[in-house]
């Protein structure tokens, strides 16, 4: 019997949730700048509660798929595009956790930790102590250090994520192969 080519409707489930957060997340950050003052630090907590959210989803949705291999790419696809899918997805999932990693270590060493407590959405989280224990001067250089990683990795997620979806839109409107079919819950994949 052969696979589907459509992806299950928890991977599918799993996807658009992550994507969603991760969308509001990139959306929040761009605005926090405009924000008012009395606004900027919820901000900056919502941003930390999705971040480490998109975190613990990402975890599950790593190990849910070790037990539920995704559907086939089309054999129409040529084979350079069918490696190059297969690469750029283990870099998103290296960028899907890293990003949020990387802002949980650039949090945990914030001098002014203590005024401000880590939460998820209200629910206490803790920071990373090895980091939150430093002596001041290392712990600005850490804080600087996982910024700079942080807002890197953030780049290159903004380049992965438009690649994704070129990507998919090539597929779908040049190439007509019924990509949307296969992440999509009302769609319909036929495996060209």
């Amino acid at each position: 019997m052969e696979r589907s080519h459509r992806y299950t409707r928890t991977a599918m489930a799993m996807h658009w949730l992550v994507a969603l957060l991760i969308i509001g997340n990139v959306a929040l950050v761009w605005i926090i700048d405009w924000l008012p003052d009395g606004a900027v630090r919820q901000a900056i907590d919502v941003h930390k509660s999705t971040g480490l959210t998109v975190l613990g989803l990402v975890l599950l949705r790593i190990l849910w798929r070790l037990g539920h291999q995704p559907p086939p790419l089309p054999t129409s696809y040529p084979a350079l595009e069918r490696r190059g899918a297969h690469a750029a997805h283990l870099v998103l999932y290296g960028l899907m956790l890293g990003l949020p990693l990387s802002g949980w270590l650039h949090d945990s060493a914030f001098k002014d930790a203590a005024l401000h407590p880590l939460t998820i959405f209200g629910l206490p989280w803790f920071r990373i102590g090895v980091l939150a224990s430093l002596d001041p001067v290392a712990k600005e250089q850490a804080h600087a250090f996982w910024f700079a990683v942080h807002s890197y990795l953030g780049w290159g997620l903004y380049a992965l994520v438009a690649l994704h979806i070129a990507g998919a839109l090539k597929h779908q409107f040049v190439d007509r192969h019924g990509e949307f079919g296969r992440m999509l819950p009302w769609g319909r994949a036929d495996g060209a």
